[in-house]
């Protein structure tokens, strides 16, 4: 019983700080960071699919001349 209760504890105090951020005003360091590098890396996918389409294209002309 004891273990259980420490377990939820945790739990409930993992809980709190998810909620922290959610709600904060200010993002810490560390959570800007991962979002500059989440959307450099959004950048680069979308730019690497535009490049796999045009590769596409012109693979498609070239073979059809």
């Amino acid at each position: 019983m004891h273990q259980e209760s420490g377990f939820r504890r945790r739990l409930l105090t993992h809980h709190r700080k998810m909620l922290n951020y959610a709600i904060g005003p200010e993002e810490p360091r560390e959570q800007k960071c991962e979002s500059r590098e989440e959307s450099i890396l959004a950048f680069l996918g979308i730019a690497g699919t535009i490049l796999n389409l045009l590769v596409i294209i012109f693979v498609y002309i070239y073979t059809s001349l």
